[in-house]
């Protein structure tokens, strides 16, 4: 026999996976309880707790102990706020709940089940998880009813398992060699045909040409072109390890739309703030770090701090590299990296639904891009 608290845990269980989408977490010094995490909703965490809570002072120290974890959790992810759905599944009449529920907690929520009739009818299920009584009829019972559950469970663990595989799993490398290639044989003309010089002076991002004679192309022929074999030796090293993990995550051809619409935002913001004609795939790689940064933030569950501890120190030391060095255009690393967080939004990823995220993404990536527009060209 299953008891009843197994049964409701395993009916939640079940509904939050594989409807709502959540995952389960491991958490340190969490007993008889269950943790849920899904970063993408409004209610964060949500956690089944079937531990006997006998009074007051026990369920006090839960919630203690409960907020210190969510505060971890929240440092960890980077998340802005962290709403905790407390489930109690076996409170002692000496607990008075009300006073829990009531409390004014800008942190944790709660909930008393001890039936399942307590969830269907709680005010706070009907108006978040309206759908959840559905979701809560079987025709199966006892065992029968575990098993599928089980079974739906690992089946929904399974896919989203795959599903990830096929954005991390190592592919092969193609835009990332062209783009190089690109800026080597362009370089190599320069210095074979002793062009550099009228090269720069033709094709440079620079403002007052692409304002007065309508020049726009500069915009994206500037970021093709570099001062120096240091400064292109340096920007293909960094575009072959940051534009091979891009390429890897987000595809070949959403690749490309991040590396060309950050080096406009990035040439953009560099007309808007700077008078000085500037080259470089400086803006456009910012842009892949930018996009990088993004994924990072997107997939933080799974890549725990790798990100922060690799990815944010190294776009950081390039910022203020750039604010220290002279001669170097922070103002088009800037634009560019934001120019790609933006359009990586818009683009998503593979297997991914985040129908929201991308309506937002590109809604403001249109926004920065027609905001630089106006102040850099028509302004300026």
């Amino acid at each position: 026999m299953i008891n009843k608290i197994d049964l409701i845990t395993m009916k939640l269980l079940h509904y939050f996976i594989t409807v709502k989408n959540y995952s389960p977490v491991m958490v340190q010094g969490a007993k008889n309880e269950i943790w849920l995490e899904n970063l993408e909703e409004d209610i964060k965490i949500v956690r089944i707790v079937s531990n006997y809570i006998h009074n007051d002072e026990q369920m006090q120290y839960d919630i203690f102990k409960t907020k210190r974890l969510a505060k971890k959790i929240k440092r960890k992810t980077l998340s802005f706020k962290m709403k905790v759905l407390n489930v109690f599944l076996n409170l002692g009449d000496n607990v008075n709940f009300k006073k829990f529920e009531e409390s004014d907690d800008k942190i944790c929520l709660y909930v008393n089940a001890e039936e399942e009739s307590d969830i269907l009818n709680n005010k706070f299920f009907k108006e978040n998880f309206s759908d959840i009584k559905n979701n809560f009829e079987y025709d199966e019972e006892g065992f029968g009813l575990f098993l599928k559950i089980t079974n739906e469970i690992n089946q929904k663990n399974r896919a989203d398992a795959i599903k990830n595989e096929e954005i991390f799993e190592p592919k092969r490398i193609i835009v990332t060699f062209v783009l190089i290639g690109i800026l080597v044989a362009i370089h190599l003309y320069g210095l074979l045909f002793n062009q550099s010089t009228n090269l720069i002076n033709a094709f440079a991002v620079y403002g007052p040409y692409i304002r007065t004679y309508h020049e726009y192309y500069r915009l994206i022929t500037g970021t093709l072109l570099h001062g120096g074999i240091m400064h292109l030796l340096m920007n293909c090293y960094a575009l072959f390890i940051i534009g091979n993990q891009i390429e890897n995550f987000y595809g070949k051809w959403k690749m490309l739309l991040i590396y060309f619409f950050s080096a406009i935002t990035g040439s953009l913001l560099s007309i808007t703030l700077s008078n000085y004609a500037s080259v470089g795939a400086s803006g456009a790689i910012f842009g892949l770090m930018g996009s990088l940064l993004y994924f990072g933030y997107h997939y933080r569950v799974y890549l725990g701090s790798t990100w922060k501890t690799n990815v944010l120190p190294v776009i950081i030391l390039n910022l203020v590299i750039g604010f220290i060095v002279p001669g170097i255009d922070y103002f088009g690393h800037i634009g560019g990296l934001i120019g790609g967080v933006l359009i990586s939004m818009a683009l998503g990823f593979k297997n991914e639904d985040g129908k929201r995220d991308k309506i937002n993404g590109i809604i403001l990536s249109c926004i920065f891009l027609l905001f630089l527009i106006y102040l850099g060209i028509f302004i300026k």
